[in-house]
């Protein structure tokens, strides 16, 4: 059917009001690694709940819109979809449980041309659902690759920065265990291609992937460590391009930049050599 702008630019969402506990905060920053050194206790406090913390990056899988492109009606070749970049701004700290209200609309539509593909951008913003105080806004990216060429669309959104020419002022190297994918998926990702040999084969994989969302929270987890003292009110934005699969059981080396309140990152597949995200550039305060 084809992209119709108009119509998918129009497209509608239904608010998402989403309650989770603090066992689900626990269970995010499991995802991520924390807890892996049982005496590191200012990463303790994101796995055990004397003074529990939330990872500011839990709100990327807290009321998200799920796969609403599969709708055949918004013109998208679903199968085809990549997730190319994610852009997060923080307003306000998220508490370890409570409910969370999520309001979702395309905000941007790209045509890169017939053959080279499109980009749909979603902005969500997300408020707590007792106050109604803004939490966070959240813009994801998806490179829809089989449908270019629809015509007119919007202006190319403004790029995210390369990292400096210059050697990075400090790395944090994460390493994950094989089993990272099948531990983070229960945050509600059940994509089979990060369970499923035979599904990741299919979709073009030698082995079951780790989420991109789960490396985009390792980032997090990095630059709280070298920057905020893991203090997660301190991060006030977090964006990066994704660019390459991590397979469980590498090691996530993040190289960082620090340029006055910018983070500048990039994270490598130690083993491979592989930059697996890029463009990375997040903000702290203090």
């Amino acid at each position: 059917m084809g992209i119709d702008y108009e119509r998918l630019k129009a497209w509608s969402f239904e608010d998402q009001l989403t309650t989770y506990s603090r066992k689900d905060s626990m269970l995010y920053a499991l995802g991520l690694g924390y807890g892996q050194d049982p005496l590191n206790s200012e990463e303790l406090t994101f796995v055990f709940e004397d003074g529990l913390q939330a990872v500011p990056s839990m709100l990327t899988v807290l009321g998200a819109p799920g796969a609403w492109a599969s709708d055949p009606r918004t013109g998208i070749d679903w199968m085809r979809i990549l997730h190319g970049e994610h852009r997060m701004t923080v307003h306000g700290t998220l508490p370890p449980e409570g409910c969370l209200r999520s309001r979702t609309r395309v905000s941007s539509i790209v045509d890169k041309g017939e053959g080279r593909g499109a980009l749909v951008i979603t902005t969500r913003e997300v408020s707590d659902e007792a106050s109604g105080k803004p939490i966070a806004t959240i813009d994801h990216t998806s490179f829809c690759r089989s449908d270019g060429g629809f015509g007119g669309g919007d202006p190319v959104p403004s790029s995210l920065p390369a990292v400096p020419d210059a050697p990075a002022d400090t790395t944090v190297n994460l390493q994950t265990a094989q089993g990272a994918a099948l531990l983070y998926r229960l945050n509600g990702d059940l994509n089979p291609i990060h369970a499923s040999p035979a599904a990741a084969k299919s979709a073009g994989f030698d082995r079951p992937i780790l989420h991109g969302l789960c490396t985009y929270g390792m980032t997090a987890r990095a630059i709280l460590r070298a920057f905020c003292g893991n203090r997660p009110e301190r991060l006030s934005s977090l964006s990066l391009r994704f660019s390459a699969p991590f397979y469980p059981g590498e090691t996530l080396s993040v190289e960082l930049w620090k340029r006055g309140p910018n983070i500048h990152f990039r994270a490598i597949a130690a083993e491979r050599g592989q930059a697996v995200l890029t463009h990375g550039l997040a903000t702290i305060h203090g």
